[in-house]
């Protein structure tokens, strides 16, 4: 072997550990970055001696990343179903809370029942218009909660398909680029990291799963089977749905390709945040609202059949939007109950109607407290629901609070181990990702060695530069 030769070498040996330097350190200065996939060299022996850096390899395990990202679109899913469950029971109240609805209902019956057995002291019916009131304002609260909740939801639908479309084409464009790298054998790992982050955004909204393809391109298909990218990304799109209120039509739904598709339990895009959104906008929002429809209905019935002092189509005490109710449209009543404005002093009403009835025209016997009495038992009474209900039974108006609370409790429960589970399988997936991962310690250990290979190959370098130079000598 000349010198010549045998200098090639050595420089071929401090080329390849140079470049093994710069791949620990990439390692080790993105050991927490989640996409980063962890970075070897490939070596062989060169043709005519020495080493040779045929290629940087980008390690990962697909069958773990793919079962990883079904379980955070699980994950994400279920928290979006969570946070309203709990919400609603918050809204609700719970027995004993400040403001809840079964709180307010029972401070009506007792402020009635005071002032039944002293109906003609002014600050009892005072009480009994200020209970009502509140109660009025409980519905009409929780009912603009959950409306609110569904318009949050629609915006994050909205928001999801921006995310998704933009993130879809960039993937797209990544796959163009890394098969054009490829042929022209260029190192493709970091734009790999960039389409793998691209494609865990993407399953969050929609669970999904990647098939390989040559040149280093990936297809990408929805766990429920839909095609979401071949060659060209598909677009989801979705009309704009306004302002939501418990009486809006059906709400607009989701379009893949222009065609509409089902995000229900066995549809092409069910799981993942989108369809949870869209579950909470168009299912469990309104569910809700129906289940509170039923108790300010018959909140409001109760008392109608309670106060015979009426005539037939006139409002009791609590009314619908000041008119009396009518059963057949009780769809969002609970956001329209309010208390009759006759009974209203700041409206020109008279705190005596309580007691005499909202159809009298004079106060009556200030000492007449059947009315009063009449309306406390209304709300007492155990009857079956009047406009229909989910929890069915004979129920008194506390009663029926306490159902609505005790299905929303029930549900919550529910979600909550359905999403400690998905959590814990996440959490366990992503471990076993990282620790798949870079290992600091080896890689330290990696970087003595190149350390060691780099100073032999110095060494051999510095021998022969000595050798030639006595060469030149002699």
């Amino acid at each position: 072997m000349g010198l010549t030769q045998s200098l090639n070498i050595a420089l071929s040996g401090l080329t390849a550990t140079a470049r093994g330097a710069e791949v620990v350190a990439s390692n080790l200065a993105n050991k927490d970055v989640v996409a980063y996939g962890k970075r070897s060299i490939e070596l062989s022996t060169a043709r005519l001696g020495g080493v040779r850096v045929d290629t940087v390899l980008r390690h990962g395990n697909p069958a773990l990343i793919a079962e990883r990202r079904l379980a955070q679109a699980d994950s994400a899913a279920g928290a979006t179903l969570l946070t309203f469950h709990q919400s609603l029971e918050g809204w609700i109240g719970a027995p004993g809370t400040d403001g809840a609805l079964g709180e307010r209902i029972n401070r009506l019956e007792t402020a009635l029942t005071a002032a039944a057995a002293d109906p003609g002291a002014t600050a009892r019916l005072v009480e009994v218009f200020d209970a009502a009131t509140t109660l009025a304002a409980g519905l009409r609260h929780v009912t603009e909660q959950i409306q609110s909740s569904r318009q949050a939801a629609d915006t994050q639908i909205r928001s999801d398909v921006e995310v998704f479309n933009d993130a879809l084409a960039r993937v797209a464009e990544l796959n163009r680029t890394i098969a054009r790298m490829v042929a022209q054998g260029q190192d493709i790992a970091g734009l790999l990291d960039q389409r793998q982050a691209l494609v865990d955004r993407i399953a969050d909204i929609v669970p999904l799963r990647e098939v390989q393809r040559d040149g280093g391109q990936i297809l990408l298909y929805s766990a429920g089977g839909a095609t979401l990218l071949d060659g060209q990304p598909a677009a989801l799109a979705t009309l704009p749905s306004g302002i939501i209120r418990a009486e809006s039509a059906p709400l607009p739904g989701l379009m893949l390709n222009g065609q509409p598709v089902s995000l229900s339990g066995d549809g092409p895009l069910s799981g993942g945040r989108l369809a949870a959104n869209f579950m909470l906008r168009d299912n469990l929002g309104p569910a809700a609202q129906a289940a509170l429809d039923q108790l300010g209905a018959d909140l409001i019935l109760r008392l109608e059949g309670a106060d015979n002092s009426r005539t037939s189509g006139t409002p009791a005490l609590f009314t619908d939007a000041g008119a009396s109710l009518d059963p057949i449209q009780i769809q969002g009543i609970a956001g329209r109950v309010m208390v009759n404005i006759l009974v209203d002093p700041a409206h020109g009403g008279d705190l005596w109607r309580l007691r005499a009835g909202l159809g009298a025209t004079t106060p009556g016997e200030v000492g007449d407290g059947r009315l009063l009495t009449g309306l406390a038992d209304a709300l007492a009474r155990t009857h079956p629901p009047t406009t229909g209900s989910s929890s069915g039974g004979w129920q008194s108006l506390a009663g029926l609070a306490g159902s609505l609370l005790s299905e929303t409790a029930t549900a919550r429960l529910s979600q909550e181990r359905t999403v400690s589970f998905a959590n814990t399988r996440s959490a366990a997936l992503t471990q076993l990702e990282a620790e798949g991962g870079v290992d600091s310690d080896h890689e330290l250990q990696m970087l003595l060695r190149i350390e060691t290979a780099y100073a032999a190959n110095a060494r051999v370098i510095q021998t022969v530069d000595r050798m030639l130079a006595t060469l030149l000598e002699i």
